[in-house]
């Protein structure tokens, strides 16, 4: 009768844990922001993966016309020094812009919540190294460890990627170590010992999906900082090379500044914008869907 008694609860639970996703899934499609922000950043996503298979701007690097032609009908961005196509080259940039992104968040996900949750749950001297390894990463300025792994691992698209990823962790650590340490001693992580669930399995199987929503919110938001974080990179001449991006482009926009040639430059800067204040739309509105501590303040 006990046994029968105790069903119930744990399919409550369960019901509880699926209302919070689908309650948080009703409040960003009632958000017009968020839904117009969504639907940005798919068009990006889109252009990019439609670059990377070449289906458009994969002649990105022809002559079109005479170098530095006016926006007109026929170039909407005009052309630069070699009579390029402005557009392409942005819509090229758009590929490098979204890969890193993603890659970077991807990256800094994995070790984020690998380090966090294992320091988070089993503490002690464990704990004790992985706090001290991410204080010591915070002590070094951003940009000054993003130029150091550059210099070391070289210029180039990959270097790009592992430098933003392995310097960009840190605060989702941070997150999940806090709490993973809140969880650990709940009574569903105890009623899962109780069966013989072993240690990685209450941590990865029953403690992680319940802070989730800490993950989802932290990519969203690390993914606009990955794309602006290229930017100065490549801006620097430390990031893409060979290819377009919109650093590079705001990068050769200085000297074409002195000559009137402002197109390049707006073209890649109203590129950035777009997508980046979508991102922002889209992370905070995900931030007050998904965690729990804001809902019901509205």
């Amino acid at each position: 009768m006990e046994q029968v008694e105790k069903m119930p609860n744990v399919e409550s639970e369960t019901q509880k844990s699926k209302s919070l996703w689908v309650h948080a899934f009703n409040q960003l499609i009632a958000d017009p922001f968020a839904k117009f922000s969504f639907i940005i950043v798919g068009l990006y996503a889109l252009v990019a993966i439609l670059s990377g298979l070449e289906v458009i701007a994969g002649n990105w690097d022809m002559q079109f016309g005479d170098g530095y032609s006016a926006p007109s009908l026929k170039h909407i961005f005009g052309t630069d020094l070699f009579g390029r196509s402005v557009f392409l080259k942005t819509i090229k940039g758009t590929e490098v812009a979204m890969s890193v992104g993603l890659v970077t968040a991807v990256i800094s996900m994995i070790i984020g919540v690998a380090l966090g949750a294992t320091a988070g749950y089993f503490g002690g001297k464990i704990d004790e190294v992985i706090v001290w390894f991410y204080t010591t990463v915070t002590s070094i300025p951003y940009i000054m460890l993003l130029v150091a792994i550059t210099f070391i691992l070289g210029k180039g698209l990959i270097a790009v990627y592992l430098a933003l990823g392995l310097s960009s962790w840190v605060n989702l650590c941070r997150l999940i170590r806090g709490e993973v340490i809140r969880h650990k001693d709940r009574e569903y992580v105890h009623a899962a010992a109780s069966i013989g669930a072993s240690e990685f399995t209450k941590l990865f199987k029953h403690i992680v999906p319940n802070v989730l929503h800490i993950v989802i919110i932290n990519f969203s938001l690390q993914f606009q900082v990955a794309i602006k974080s290229e930017v100065i990179l490549s801006y620097l001449g430390l990031g893409v090379q060979g290819r377009p991006s919109w650093g590079t482009m705001i990068n050769d926009a200085k000297q074409e500044l002195a000559q009137g040639v402002w197109w390049q430059l707006a073209a890649a800067t109203l590129a950035m914008f777009v997508v980046v204040l979508s991102l922002n739309i889209l992370g905070d509105a995900l931030r007050d869907a998904l965690d729990p501590k804001l809902k019901g303040k509205k």
